[in-house]
C-alpha cells in the first residue's frame, strides 16, 4: 500500500466506504488522488451491490487538509500548469456531484479547502463535534472555480457564502450546523455508529426512488430553461412500473418491512 491514495471498503446493507489516505499531510489531497476519483465514482456507480456511499478520510484527525499545497510549485507553478489542475480538479468534483446514489460525507477534524470542497459534493454531511471547516483560498491568493463557488452557494445560500470566502474564517461544528454546511453534529466518539447506521437507514429504502428525488433535487438547482424535467418524469414512471412499487405497497398491506432491490 503507497503512503497516500483512495481507498474503498465495502461494508454491510449496501454501504461503501471511500476513504481519503494521506496521513503524513492530514488526508491532503495529491494530484494522483483528485485524478483517481471519476474512476472509482463510476465502478461505484456500477457496482448494483451499493446503494449508499460514505466518504470519510483516514484516521481521526481530519477529513482532508484540502488540496497538497507541496505539489503546487510542480502542479500550479504557472497559469497553464494550474489551468491543467483545475481541469482535474473540476472532473472529480463533477463525478462526485453526478453520482446518482446517495453520497454522505463523515466530517471529523481538519475539513479545509479542498477537503471542504469535497464534502460539499456529497448529498449529506455528518460531522462530529470537533470539527473546524474553512476556505482559504483569500488567505492564498487563488482563483476559485466558478462551480464551486456555485456549489456552496447551492447549500448555505449567498450571504453565508460570501461571508465564507470573505472571511475565510474557520468554522466549528456548531457555526457549520447554524449556517446549514452540515445537516448533523454529534459527538465525536459516536460519529462513526452513527453515520453508520444512517447510511444503512438510506441503503435499505426504495433506491429507484431515491435515484429519481436526487436527479429532481438537482434539476431544481438549474435554471428553469435548462431543467430535464423529462429525465425526472421517465424516473418516476420507472418507480411506479418497478417490482419495489409492487413490494412496497404489498409490505405496507401486510405491515412488514419491505425488502427493496432496486428494480
Amino acid at each position: 500500500m503507497s503512503e497516500f491514495g483512495i481507498d474503498v471498503e465495502r461494508g454491510e446493507q449496501g454501504v461503501a466506504w471511500v476513504i481519503l489516505r494521506n496521513p503524513a499531510r492530514l488526508n491532503a489531497v495529491r494530484f494522483e488522488m483528485w485524478q483517481a476519483i471519476p474512476d472509482l465514482v463510476a465502478q461505484l456507480a456500477a457496482d448494483r451491490s451499493v446503494r449508499v456511499v460514505v466518504m470519510r478520510g483516514a484516521g481521526h484527525d481530519a477529513f482532508a487538509s484540502g488540496a497538497d499545497i507541496s505539489e503546487f510549485a510542480t502542479h500550479r507553478k504557472d497559469p497553464a500548469s494550474a489551468a491543467a489542475y483545475e481541469q482535474i480538479n473540476g472532473q472529480a468534483f463533477a463525478a462526485l456531484i453526478g453520482f446518482e446514489k446517495p453520497l454522505v460525507a463523515m466530517v471529523e477534524g481538519v475539513c479545509i479547502g479542498g477537503g471542504l470542497a469535497l464534502a460539499a459534493c456529497a448529498d449529506l454531511r455528518i460531522a462530529a463535534d470537533d470539527v473546524r471547516m474553512a476556505l482559504p483560498p483569500a488567505r492564498l491568493g487563488l482563483g476559485y472555480a466558478f462551480n464551486g463557488v456555485d456549489r456552496l452557494v447551492s447549500l448555505v445560500g449567498p450571504a453565508a457564502a460570501s461571508e465564507i470566502f470573505f472571511t475565510a474564517r474557520t468554522y466549528t461544528a456548531a457555526d457549520a450546523l447554524r449556517i446549514g454546511l452540515v445537516n448533523q453534529v454529534v459527538a465525536k466518539a459516536d460519529l462513526e455508529s452513527f453515520t453508520r447506521s444512517y447510511a444503512e437507514g438510506i441503503a435499505i429504502n426504495a433506491p429507484l426512488t431515491i435515484r429519481a428525488a436526487k436527479r429532481a433535487i438537482a434539476e431544481t438547482q438549474r435554471e428553469p430553461a435548462t431543467r430535464d424535467l423529462e429525465a425526472v418524469r421517465r424516473m418516476i414512471a420507472e418507480c411506479f412500473a418497478s417490482a419495489d412499487y409492487a413490494e412496497g405497497v404489498r409490505a405496507f398491506l401486510e405491515k412488514r418491512k419491505p425488502q427493496f432491490r432496486g428494480e
